[in-house]
């Protein structure tokens, strides 16, 4: 049974980004009783532009996971966690990091940025094989920091179930697609 969801947004925006709202509202549409938070790393609440370096980000995730399932009186094992970009990387490498593994119900990566835009040489794949959590990966079809054919290899490393949803059209940014990734994240919540 799945008791709640922890949202992470993407480096250059914040808990409120709409994409996260609607994302909260269509899983409280579809079942209420699903709690629902939307956190924001510490480089946001500290008013910079900037991240943090990737283990700073990865022990937010965690500490975030951790109060929430604390919070709900549930285990991790009961949350599904995830984000935009980096939000849903930085989830998916807590779920991954072999020291202190996370240890939650499923994975949503919205937009995941397999590499910066213009360098597909720079992949960001390293830990996808160590990941145990069914997973959900949403992208749009004209993503600059994934490609379908590059997500579908990248991703058929995972030991997990993984479910693709692709955004025909959509650029990274998923413009005005906001509804429509939140109705597929909720439906796919519903279905574990």
């Amino acid at each position: 049974m799945i008791n709640g969801v922890v949202l992470f947004p993407g480096a250059g925006t914040n808990a409120n980004h709409q994409s996260l709202i609607a994302i909260e509202s269509a899983i409280k549409n579809t079942n209420a009783k699903i709690n629902v938070v939307r956190v924001d790393f510490e480089y946001r609440k500290a008013g910079k532009s900037f991240p943090d370096k990737t283990p700073v980000l990865i022990e937010t995730v965690r500490n975030a996971v951790l109060q929430a399932a604390a919070s709900w009186q549930c285990a991790t094992n009961e949350v599904v966690i995830g984000g935009r970009s980096m939000g849903g990387r930085m989830c998916s490498m807590a779920i991954a990091d072999p020291e202190q593994k996370l240890d939650v119900a499923g994975l949503v990566c919205v937009c995941y940025p397999l590499h910066p835009p213009k360098q597909p040489e720079k992949l960001r794949t390293e830990h996808l094989p160590r990941i145990t959590a069914p997973s959900l990966f949403i992208s749009g079809t004209r993503d600059e920091f994934a490609t379908v054919g590059e997500l579908t290899a990248a991703t058929q490393t995972m030991k997990a179930p993984v479910t693709h949803s692709w955004i025909d059209g959509a650029r990274h940014d998923l413009k005005n697609r906001e509804s429509e990734v939140g109705e597929l994240i909720a439906s796919w919540v519903a279905s574990l």
